[in-house]
């Protein structure tokens, strides 16, 4: 890596995460502390809900999601084939199967109108995913979800600080999960959380996280509550976030204004100084929605395909400017494809995918930055054009 890079993702990390990571360290309390309960505390909140949940990852905290919901094998899930693979892969943890529906191509999400026409007998959930952190539709999804008698799974993991129509992300379903990648508005590193305000899914997933101990009053090995501690009424995992990790995240949270005000800002730069640009789709805000931008996400004209855009983007890597195909199918990976699923399944989907480039988005991007990924984009565009006539 060289130092004229322009990386796809950039942790935004100070001196006050510093301060709390030494901290914990220095307090020795390295698991299951009072920097867990701090940043439960902070996510709860800015989510809307009573209870938040820490886990290893926003994977993780999908895969407590279902179990805690009673989903198993033979039971069937909704859920979109345009999305980081994790979304449909916590469906084949607990032996179920993801039913896909096509998305919208204005918004990249589900497309309601076609939910119920994939219900069966066996539906037993819709899992729901906030594309690169974009809400609509979620109000549409909990009403259908209503009306089938079945649960609204959110998956935010995109979305931590987003609202839609004054609502926050992570409040629209019977559980949503938020996730701390570091290309996320907030870090950990690896991390995620479940929130929710079901009082038995609470209970159920802090217990499932730690190895199925009852998920209140167990204490630690380091206490004298041993026999609790190896305890274990639930068959469990260890998904537990350490406290090094809530150190993080806590620092994050107090810091998450200043996080989020940044990435709109660099949202800002990008809009304006592609508006206006041959064969680009811009990502478009949505009436009711106030974002916190994950990702910034372009899309290519139809008259490109993957072959064109695969082109673009290795060009801009040999520039030195970080970007990725976002997202690839998941229908056509191959461990679903062995459910039966193949190119033309999802005709949408597979089109917008073929389209997409992530471009270098994080809160320490300058302006000088955003205007050379725009100008080597532009050449590259150019160079495309060119080679067509």
């Amino acid at each position: 890596m060289s130092e004229t890079e322009i990386p796809l993702s950039k942790p935004d990390l100070s001196s006050v995460e510093e301060e709390l990571v030494v901290r914990v360290l220095r307090s020795g309390r390295l698991s299951i502390g009072p920097m867990q309960e701090e940043f439960e505390s902070h996510v709860a909140k800015v989510s809307g809900c009573r209870h938040a949940v820490a886990v290893s990852s926003g994977t993780a905290g999908l895969h407590l999601a279902l179990l805690a919901l009673g989903i198993g094998p033979g039971d069937e899930v909704i859920t979109t084939p345009f999305s980081f693979i994790a979304s449909a892969n916590a469906i084949l943890y607990v032996g179920a199967k993801p039913v896909f529906v096509d998305i919208c191509p204005k918004t990249l999400n589900m497309d309601p109108g076609r939910i119920e026409q994939a219900v069966t007998p066996r539906t037993k959930a819709i899992l729901a995913v906030e594309t690169f952190g974009n809400p609509l539709y979620m109000d549409e999804y909990a009403a259908i979800a209503a009306k089938l008698e079945i649960p609204l799974v959110e998956d935010c993991c995109e979305a931590l600080g987003t609202r839609y129509k004054g609502r926050p992300c992570g409040s629209f379903g019977r559980v949503g999960v938020f996730g701390f990648y570091p290309n996320k508005q907030i870090t950990t590193g690896e991390g995620g959380m479940v929130v929710t305000d079901d009082d038995r899914v609470a209970d159920c997933c802090r217990s499932l996280r730690n190895q199925g101990r009852e998920p209140k009053g167990t204490g630690s090995p380091n206490t004298s509550n041993t026999g609790a501690w190896l305890s274990h009424p639930n068959l469990g995992y260890n998904y537990r976030l350490s406290e090094l990790q809530a150190a993080l995240g806590v620092a994050q949270m107090r810091r998450l204004g200043q996080l989020i005000q940044r990435r709109q800002e660099v949202a800002t730069m990008y809009i304006n100084r592609l508006l206006g640009a041959g064969d680009i789709v811009l990502p478009a805000v949505q009436p009711g929605v106030d974002p916190s931008w994950f990702v910034f996400v372009v899309r290519l004209s139809t008259q490109y395909g993957a072959e064109e855009r695969d082109r673009i983007i290795n060009g801009m890597r040999l520039h030195e400017v970080g970007c990725a195909p976002y997202f690839p199918c998941i229908h056509l990976q191959p461990p679903y494809r062995r459910l039966g699923y193949g190119p033309g399944s999802f005709p949408i989907a597979e089109s917008v995918s073929h389209r997409t480039i992530a471009l270098p988005f994080h809160p320490r991007l300058s302006a000088r930055d955003v205007d050379l990924v725009c100008q080597t984009l532009e050449l590259m565009l150019s160079r495309e054009q060119f080679s067509r006539a």
